[in-house]
């Protein structure tokens, strides 16, 4: 049976053995199952990972079992604490402070200061940040990547200079810490250096990047995100879809104007499928109000009016509980206009619909619609809805006269 089943399994008796397995990879990898299903007083466990993690000839099953034990809780890593510096009794409390973890970041043994900077990452203790931005020169790269992350949980602006120099580091998994951090941290300043992250050679590097960039407060991102709109991996262009919509979202006001313009014509540069899915995406299961207002707005700008999947997602969104979101979306079908939109909207008209989304839809029929939607809006001159009634007939009497 695989590690993975006996982790679904919560069978940390079987990962415990594994860690006695002649392949490192192997002990690396039970002791990150270890840090899933282990729990605080589950001892056998905890003294398992203590031992991989103070005596494996491995410093990848090291750093994973001082990983294991941070993530089971604070008194594993305590106890791991004590094991290294030879401490205990009377002792222990004095670790629990952020104090006694910054000296263990200038320990002899690198599992220690990882450790350490694993447990300051962990307070919330705002004198912890100064020795994790010196940890981020540390020479054990494993320390560095694990300093990195800690900053990360800070978000803290003060880290912003170290992690810089951080995103060209020779360890790639400390330069994507350093990226994900100045990301947590969200300033203009710290997003700055991730715009010439748009071009790394790493995959998970522009991906972090083009997810970041969406929190800046200006339009810098706009062109570059733009551009990973081109790029080879689907997961990287459609984290730049989300950022561009993120960023609408976040300018000042007197910005948005020119901002959405400018979006307009580089999504419209892009390739259709590349930019519609994720807008789709965003606007049907999105949390944020103002997000899916710029999915609807958009959409109607960018997307192909016989764009079956855009037209769907627009029409189901003139029933959507925010009102701006159900304007937005029935201005965007009038902006599209076509047969698709026509065979859409007209499904829209039964009573089993709301009655606010039917009456949006007869708006938008009677700005686009031909003959035969005259023909069937016609029907509905005498629909039990007082509002869609008065909908039909405005647009009945448009279409008539040719036209709005």
């Amino acid at each position: 049976m695989s590690l993975y089943q006996h982790a679904r399994d919560g069978n940390a008796e079987r990962l415990r053995d594994a860690l006695g397995s002649d392949s490192a990879a192997v002990r690396r990898r039970a002791a990150d199952f270890l840090g899933e299903v282990g729990e605080e007083g589950d001892q056998p466990t905890i003294d398992g990972l203590l031992r991989a993690a103070t005596t494996d000839d491995d410093p990848e099953v090291r750093g994973a079992a001082v990983d294991a034990l941070d993530e089971i809780g604070e008194a594993a890593l305590e106890q791991l604490l004590e094991e290294l510096t030879g401490g205990g009794g009377d002792s222990e409390a004095e670790w629990v402070t952020a104090r006694k973890f910054a000296r263990a970041l200038e320990a002899d043994r690198p599992e220690l200061r990882m450790a350490a900077a694993n447990a300051l990452g962990r307070l919330d203790d705002a004198s912890g940040l100064q020795p994790l931005v010196g940890a981020l020169d540390d020479e054990d790269p494993r320390v560095r990547l694990r300093a990195a992350q800690a900053c990360g949980t800070f978000a803290d602006a003060r880290a912003v200079p170290g992690l810089r120099e951080r995103l060209d580091d020779e360890e790639p998994r400390v330069r994507r810490a350093a990226a994900n951090a100045l990301g947590a941290i969200g300033t203009d300043e710290a997003l700055s250096p991730l715009l010439d992250l748009l071009d790394d050679g790493d995959e998970s590097i522009r991906r972090i990047a083009a997810g970041a960039l969406g929190k800046a407060s200006n339009p810098e991102p706009v062109e570059p995100l733009a551009r990973a709109l081109g790029d080879e991996s689907a997961v990287v262009r459609n984290a730049a879809v989300y950022s561009v919509i993120e960023l609408l979202s976040n300018v000042p006001t007197q910005q948005s104007h020119a901002v959405r313009d400018q979006v307009v014509s580089e999504l419209k540069a892009a390739d259709d499928a590349t930019v519609v899915e994720p807008l789709v995406e965003i606007l049907t299961d999105g949390q944020q109000s103002r997000q899916r207002r710029n999915a609807a707005w958009i959409l109607g700008r960018v997307a192909d009016p016989d764009a079956s999947l855009a037209v769907e997602a627009l029409a189901d969104a003139l029933a959507d509980d925010d009102p701006q979101t159900a304007q937005f979306a029935a201005t965007s079908l009038k902006s599209l206009g076509g047969p698709v939109v026509e065979d859409r909207l007209l499904d829209k008209l039964g009573p089993e619909h709301a009655e606010d989304a039917r009456a949006k839809a007869v708006f938008v029929l009677g700005q686009i619609g031909g003959q035969e939607t005259l023909n069937r809006l016609e029907e509905y001159a005498d629909d039990d809805s007082q509002a869609v009634r008065k909908r039909v007939f405005s647009a009945v009497s448009k279409l008539r006269a040719g036209g709005p």
